[in-house]
């Protein structure tokens, strides 16, 4: 029994090992990718662009479910974006506090008797629209509970523009995101179907009028974890996927697509908890059968502002739920695993995420414990143990130094050195219990899965003028 628990160990380090490594690879293609975007961020037409007639329209989708305490800074964050043509709409999913209350109030809207919906994707019963023309770019649509994936394929019924982008209603957008998008997209309007933008933490940030004012690390522990994993997972991971097209979620907190391609697949999928994921891994099956060339993208300068949950409670749910969505996609699509008629999303990406996002949390707990067993057993190999640990913490840690360096060659948002030797002591503190938690999150969420829970789990909202006064206390 002890030979067999060293062994399985053991092999369960030299997993990690190799899992790093490849993290490693796309950690490379990150840093060799970031100073193109440091120059296209320097030397930007995105000002020029911001009063120009080619840039494409957009219409902004802002699912809400019970978001009485965010909605109004997330609205007015949005109507002072700088960008010539766009639209904001606020798709209410059936909320159960004052979440239209507090929209119609503040914005003195009206409901409309006579506004055409068409139906172009699944969407559930639209309850009535309501509009000021006073605010003629804000929009607020009523319906059914429905889930996050309908309200935004509500949205896309309603909408009038040839570009959607997707917000979070507890996020914040910087002024310039949105043009930045479009710089990209504009850089090749025909092969480019989605771009994803960068999400940071906002917790511990000063907020005035739907606007970050000054950016600070957050004070408590879960949110502080939070904004290095952000850092390693969005510098780190996403510029590196983008750069060879296999970049397999755009987040649902800020996304820019083509609203053709998305009512080609059908739209948002009900359902997934991961629904983020999932569009994305439907537009890459659908270009790919079609055998067109497109691109999906990242804009790590187009940044968007959301607030971290802040205790043990509200970050599980949201990781199992995460957890879920995962393993839920991974099982649709598996027959793209290996498949060369998928490229690089069905060589790489697809085969990187299970084992990296959906096996990963197995080998690491059961190996864990399997090492502590054989402690109980015989310590005769424990230094052998203790090394290959050592070697793996150590790696581990490298790659998150890499995210922060990232984050310092590139866009320098925390100024004070003090910040950065917070981030680095952090970042070496999030190894002893926090990912450990993470991996037990996410097994748990595949229990959620198959006991076919698809609830979407506890979400506690803060207000954002709260975050402000603990920020100036």
């Amino acid at each position: 029994m002890r030979d067999f628990l060293l062994g399985y160990g053991m092999f369960a380090m030299y997993y990690v090992f190799v899992v790093n490594s490849l993290y490693l690879i796309i950690n490379i293609f990150s840093h060799v990718n970031i100073y193109t975007i440091m120059k296209r961020s320097r030397f930007s037409r995105f000002q020029s662009l911001a009063g120009s007639t080619r840039v494409p329209p957009v219409s902004i989708l802002v699912p809400a479910y019970n978001e009485e305490l965010t909605i109004i800074e997330n609205v007015r964050s949005l109507l002072a974006l700088r960008y010539p043509q766009f639209e904001v709409i606020v798709i209410n999913d059936g909320s159960r506090d004052d979440t239209l209350g507090v929209l119609i109030r503040e914005f003195g809207l009206v409901r409309q008797t006579h506004t055409y919906v068409r139906n172009v994707v699944p969407a559930s019963p639209i309850s009535g629209i309501y509009h000021n023309p006073q605010y003629p770019q804000l929009f607020v649509i009523d319906k059914e509970n429905g889930g996050k994936a309908d309200s935004l394929n509500a949205g896309i019924n309603f909408s009038h523009y040839p570009m959607i982008a997707s917000i979070d209603a507890d996020s914040l957008l910087e002024r310039d995101a949105l043009i930045r998008m479009a710089q990209v997209y504009m850089e090749n309007p025909e092969e480019t179907i989605a771009i994803g933008g960068n999400v940071r933490i906002a917790n511990g940030c000063k907020i005035e009028d739907g606007l970050v004012k000054e950016v600070n690390l957050p004070k408590k522990l879960l949110p502080m974890f939070q904004t290095i994993e952000y850092m390693k997972a969005f510098l780190g991971g996403r510029i590196g996927w983008s750069s060879i097209n296999g970049l397999i979620i755009v987040s649902g907190a800020f996304g820019l697509f083509r609203k053709d391609c998305v009512i080609e697949v059908g739209g948002y999928r009900e359902g997934y908890p991961g629904e983020d994921m999932n569009i994305i891994i439907k537009l890459h099956k659908y270009m790919l059968e079609k055998k067109q060339k497109y691109r999906i993208a990242f804009c790590p300068d187009a940044v968007c502002w959301t607030q971290a949950p802040d205790t043990l409670h509200i970050l599980s749910s949201q990781r199992k739920r995460w957890g879920r969505g995962n393993l839920k996609n991974m099982i649709e699509y598996r027959h793209m695993l290996f498949h060369p008629k998928y490229k690089v999303m069905g060589m790489l990406t697809m085969p990187y995420n299970v084992m990296f996002e959906t096996l990963n949390p197995y080998f690491k707990l059961t190996g864990f414990l399997a090492l502590l067993g054989y402690s109980y057993y015989d310590m005769t190999h424990a230094h052998i143990v203790l090394v290959f640990m050592a070697v793996n913490l150590i790696y581990g840690y490298l790659l998150t130094i890499s995210g922060i360096l990232l984050e310092e060659l590139a866009f320098r948002r925390y100024t004070r050195m003090s910040d950065l030797v917070k981030l680095l002591g952090y970042g070496f503190l999030m190894f002893f219990g926090y990912y450990q938690l993470g991996a037990i999150w996410r097994v748990l969420g595949h229990i959620d899965f198959l006991r076919n829970n698809n609830t979407w789990g506890v979400m506690t909202r803060q207000s954002w003028k709260v975050e402000t006064r603990q920020q100036s206390s």
